[in-house]
Protein backbone atom coordinates (compact mmCIF):
# COMPACT_ATOMS: atom_id res chain seq x y z
CA UNK A 1 0.00 0.00 0.00
CA UNK A 2 2.72 2.21 0.88
CA UNK A 3 3.93 2.03 -2.97
CA UNK A 4 0.37 2.90 -3.92
CA UNK A 5 0.42 6.03 -1.90
CA UNK A 6 3.94 6.89 -3.26
CA UNK A 7 2.47 6.51 -6.82
CA UNK A 8 -0.36 9.10 -5.80
CA UNK A 9 1.88 11.18 -4.43
CA UNK A 10 4.24 11.36 -7.27
CA UNK A 11 1.13 11.71 -9.88
CA UNK A 12 -0.05 14.61 -8.17
CA UNK A 13 2.92 16.70 -7.71
CA UNK A 14 4.75 15.81 -11.10
CA UNK A 15 2.44 14.57 -13.39
CA UNK A 16 -0.88 15.91 -12.91
CA UNK A 17 0.89 19.45 -13.47
CA UNK A 18 1.77 18.40 -16.51
CA UNK A 19 -0.92 16.88 -18.34
CA UNK A 20 -3.90 19.75 -16.49
CA UNK A 21 -5.07 21.22 -19.03
CA UNK A 22 -5.76 17.61 -20.53
CA UNK A 23 -7.07 16.49 -16.81
CA UNK A 24 -9.48 19.94 -16.93
CA UNK A 25 -11.15 18.69 -20.04
CA UNK A 26 -11.74 15.33 -18.90
CA UNK A 27 -13.24 16.57 -15.86
CA UNK A 28 -16.07 17.55 -17.47
CA UNK A 29 -17.05 14.64 -19.96
CA UNK A 30 -15.58 11.85 -21.84
CA UNK A 31 -15.77 11.11 -25.83
CA UNK A 32 -13.71 8.04 -26.20
CA UNK A 33 -13.38 6.47 -29.42
CA UNK A 34 -12.84 3.09 -28.60
CA UNK A 35 -13.86 0.21 -26.29
CA UNK A 36 -11.45 -1.89 -25.27
CA UNK A 37 -12.10 -5.51 -24.07
CA UNK A 38 -9.08 -7.13 -22.39
CA UNK A 39 -8.41 -9.02 -19.92
CA UNK A 40 -7.83 -8.48 -16.08
CA UNK A 41 -4.29 -9.70 -16.21
CA UNK A 42 -2.01 -7.43 -14.12
CA UNK A 43 0.47 -7.76 -16.90
CA UNK A 44 -2.00 -6.24 -19.61
CA UNK A 45 -2.04 -2.44 -19.32
CA UNK A 46 -4.05 -1.48 -22.48
CA UNK A 47 -2.48 2.26 -22.53
CA UNK A 48 0.72 1.25 -22.42
CA UNK A 49 0.66 -1.14 -25.44
CA UNK A 50 -1.32 1.87 -27.32
CA UNK A 51 0.73 4.29 -26.61
CA UNK A 52 -2.80 6.12 -25.77
CA UNK A 53 -3.90 8.73 -23.04
CA UNK A 54 -7.01 8.90 -20.44
CA UNK A 55 -10.13 9.74 -22.51
CA UNK A 56 -8.97 7.80 -25.44
CA UNK A 57 -10.04 4.48 -24.29
CA UNK A 58 -13.23 2.76 -22.95
CA UNK A 59 -11.86 0.22 -20.95
CA UNK A 60 -13.56 -3.64 -20.16
CA UNK A 61 -11.85 -6.21 -18.37
CA UNK A 62 -12.77 -9.61 -16.87
CA UNK A 63 -10.98 -12.73 -16.85
CA UNK A 64 -9.95 -13.86 -20.35
CA UNK A 65 -11.57 -10.73 -22.16
CA UNK A 66 -14.87 -12.84 -22.24
CA UNK A 67 -18.11 -10.84 -24.08
CA UNK A 68 -20.98 -12.90 -22.83
CA UNK A 69 -23.93 -13.60 -25.04
CA UNK A 70 -26.33 -10.86 -24.90
CA UNK A 71 -29.29 -11.79 -22.24
CA UNK A 72 -32.18 -10.16 -20.08
CA UNK A 73 -30.28 -10.61 -17.01
CA UNK A 74 -27.28 -7.73 -17.72
CA UNK A 75 -23.78 -7.94 -15.89
CA UNK A 76 -21.14 -5.48 -15.68
CA UNK A 77 -19.19 -6.20 -19.01
CA UNK A 78 -22.81 -6.24 -21.13
CA UNK A 79 -24.06 -2.93 -19.50
CA UNK A 80 -20.42 -1.57 -19.96
CA UNK A 81 -20.85 -2.87 -23.62
CA UNK A 82 -24.48 -0.78 -23.76
CA UNK A 83 -23.25 2.42 -22.57
CA UNK A 84 -19.91 2.71 -24.79
CA UNK A 85 -21.75 1.76 -27.67
CA UNK A 86 -25.01 3.10 -27.23
CA UNK A 87 -24.57 6.33 -25.03
CA UNK A 88 -20.84 7.09 -25.90
CA UNK A 89 -20.88 6.28 -29.38
CA UNK A 90 -17.47 4.67 -29.35
CA UNK A 91 -16.45 3.67 -33.21
CA UNK A 92 -14.29 1.06 -32.55
CA UNK A 93 -14.31 -2.27 -30.19
CA UNK A 94 -11.30 -4.50 -29.66
CA UNK A 95 -11.10 -7.48 -27.71
CA UNK A 96 -7.71 -8.14 -26.98
CA UNK A 97 -6.53 -11.48 -25.42
CA UNK A 98 -2.73 -12.10 -24.56
CA UNK A 99 -0.36 -15.03 -24.13
CA UNK A 100 0.04 -17.10 -21.02
CA UNK A 101 -3.92 -16.35 -20.40
CA UNK A 102 -4.57 -18.35 -16.95
CA UNK A 103 -8.47 -17.99 -17.87
CA UNK A 104 -7.56 -19.91 -21.31
CA UNK A 105 -5.30 -22.58 -19.29
CA UNK A 106 -8.30 -22.82 -16.63
CA UNK A 107 -10.98 -23.46 -19.62
CA UNK A 108 -8.47 -25.87 -21.28
CA UNK A 109 -8.33 -27.78 -17.87
CA UNK A 110 -11.77 -27.01 -15.88
CA UNK A 111 -11.14 -29.95 -13.56
CA UNK A 112 -8.67 -27.46 -11.73
CA UNK A 113 -10.96 -24.60 -11.49
CA UNK A 114 -13.42 -27.13 -9.14
CA UNK A 115 -12.41 -24.82 -5.97
CA UNK A 116 -13.34 -21.95 -8.01
CA UNK A 117 -16.65 -21.99 -9.09
CA UNK A 118 -17.42 -18.71 -9.84
CA UNK A 119 -14.22 -18.63 -12.32
CA UNK A 120 -15.92 -21.91 -13.87
CA UNK A 121 -18.56 -20.68 -14.49
CA UNK A 122 -17.59 -17.83 -15.88
CA UNK A 123 -14.99 -19.24 -18.25
CA UNK A 124 -18.07 -21.39 -19.54
CA UNK A 125 -18.49 -18.63 -22.20
CA UNK A 126 -15.15 -19.74 -23.57
CA UNK A 127 -16.36 -23.51 -24.66
CA UNK A 128 -17.56 -23.06 -28.04
CA UNK A 129 -13.29 -21.97 -28.36
CA UNK A 130 -12.54 -25.25 -26.67
CA UNK A 131 -14.71 -27.16 -28.50
CA UNK A 132 -13.48 -26.12 -31.90
CA UNK A 133 -9.45 -26.31 -31.28
CA UNK A 134 -10.19 -29.54 -29.69
CA UNK A 135 -11.98 -30.92 -32.87
CA UNK A 136 -9.23 -29.75 -34.80
CA UNK A 137 -6.59 -31.90 -32.65
CA UNK A 138 -8.47 -34.83 -31.30
CA UNK A 139 -7.71 -33.72 -27.74
CA UNK A 140 -6.19 -30.60 -26.51
CA UNK A 141 -2.35 -30.22 -25.28
CA UNK A 142 -0.25 -27.36 -23.61
CA UNK A 143 0.67 -26.82 -26.95
CA UNK A 144 -2.69 -25.10 -28.44
CA UNK A 145 -2.54 -22.26 -25.76
CA UNK A 146 -1.97 -19.88 -28.37
CA UNK A 147 -4.25 -21.32 -31.00
CA UNK A 148 -7.17 -21.41 -28.12
CA UNK A 149 -6.17 -17.92 -27.47
CA UNK A 150 -6.92 -16.75 -31.02
CA UNK A 151 -10.12 -18.51 -30.97
CA UNK A 152 -11.51 -17.55 -27.78
CA UNK A 153 -11.24 -13.62 -29.27
CA UNK A 154 -13.08 -14.70 -32.37
CA UNK A 155 -15.30 -16.09 -30.16
CA UNK A 156 -16.08 -13.14 -27.78
CA UNK A 157 -16.14 -11.01 -31.17
CA UNK A 158 -19.41 -13.47 -32.33
CA UNK A 159 -20.23 -13.04 -29.02
CA UNK A 160 -20.29 -9.01 -29.21
CA UNK A 161 -22.72 -9.22 -31.75
CA UNK A 162 -25.70 -10.65 -30.01
CA UNK A 163 -25.61 -7.40 -27.98
CA UNK A 164 -28.46 -5.22 -30.14
CA UNK A 165 -26.73 -1.97 -29.45
CA UNK A 166 -23.73 -3.20 -31.02
CA UNK A 167 -25.42 -5.00 -34.00
CA UNK A 168 -27.10 -2.03 -34.79
CA UNK A 169 -24.29 0.18 -34.80
CA UNK A 170 -22.22 -2.35 -36.70
CA UNK A 171 -25.37 -2.86 -39.49
CA UNK A 172 -25.16 0.97 -39.98
CA UNK A 173 -22.03 1.33 -40.08
CA UNK A 174 -21.29 3.59 -37.27
CA UNK A 175 -18.69 0.57 -35.39
CA UNK A 176 -16.42 -2.05 -36.51
CA UNK A 177 -14.91 -5.33 -34.61
CA UNK A 178 -11.31 -5.76 -34.01
CA UNK A 179 -9.52 -8.43 -32.27
CA UNK A 180 -6.50 -8.64 -30.88
CA UNK A 181 -4.01 -10.98 -29.17
CA UNK A 182 -1.03 -8.88 -27.03
CA UNK A 183 2.31 -11.57 -26.59
CA UNK A 184 3.44 -10.18 -23.38
CA UNK A 185 7.31 -11.53 -24.16
CA UNK A 186 7.76 -10.22 -26.92
CA UNK A 187 5.66 -6.84 -27.17
CA UNK A 188 4.18 -7.99 -30.23
CA UNK A 189 0.25 -7.31 -31.24
CA UNK A 190 -1.50 -9.85 -33.71
CA UNK A 191 -4.52 -8.79 -35.68
CA UNK A 192 -7.19 -11.14 -36.81
CA UNK A 193 -8.03 -10.93 -40.56
CA UNK A 194 -12.23 -11.86 -40.36
CA UNK A 195 -12.29 -12.11 -44.01
CA UNK A 196 -9.33 -14.59 -44.68
CA UNK A 197 -9.64 -16.16 -41.05
CA UNK A 198 -5.97 -15.49 -40.46
CA UNK A 199 -3.44 -13.27 -38.00
CA UNK A 200 -1.40 -10.84 -39.32
CA UNK A 201 1.60 -8.85 -37.42
CA UNK A 202 0.58 -5.45 -36.60
CA UNK A 203 3.00 -3.98 -38.60
CA UNK A 204 1.67 -5.52 -41.97
CA UNK A 205 -1.79 -3.78 -40.96
CA UNK A 206 -0.10 -0.46 -40.11
CA UNK A 207 1.42 -0.39 -43.23
CA UNK A 208 -0.87 -1.26 -45.59
CA UNK A 209 -4.29 1.50 -45.51
CA UNK A 210 -5.59 -0.94 -47.83
CA UNK A 211 -5.90 -3.99 -45.32
CA UNK A 212 -6.67 -1.40 -42.42
CA UNK A 213 -9.52 -0.86 -44.27
CA UNK A 214 -10.13 -4.42 -45.36
CA UNK A 215 -10.33 -5.71 -41.87
CA UNK A 216 -12.01 -3.13 -40.72
CA UNK A 217 -14.80 -3.55 -43.23
CA UNK A 218 -14.27 -7.54 -43.34
CA UNK A 219 -14.61 -8.31 -40.02
CA UNK A 220 -18.17 -7.57 -38.88
CA UNK A 221 -19.78 -9.58 -41.59
CA UNK A 222 -17.88 -12.41 -41.50
CA UNK A 223 -18.83 -15.58 -40.06
CA UNK A 224 -15.99 -15.58 -37.83
CA UNK A 225 -17.13 -12.68 -36.19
Amino acid sequence: MKKLLEGVCKFKQEVFPEKKALFLELAVGQDPRILFITCADSRIDPNLITQTVPGELFICRNAGNIVPPHERNAGGTTASIEFAVAALGVKHIVVCGHTDCGAVKGAMNPESLKSLPHVSDWLAHTQAAVAAVQARHDGLKPEHLAELTQENVVLQLRHLMTHPSVAAAVATGKAQLHGWVYDIGKGDIQCYDGRDDVWRAVEDVYNDPELIERIEKGMPRHQHA
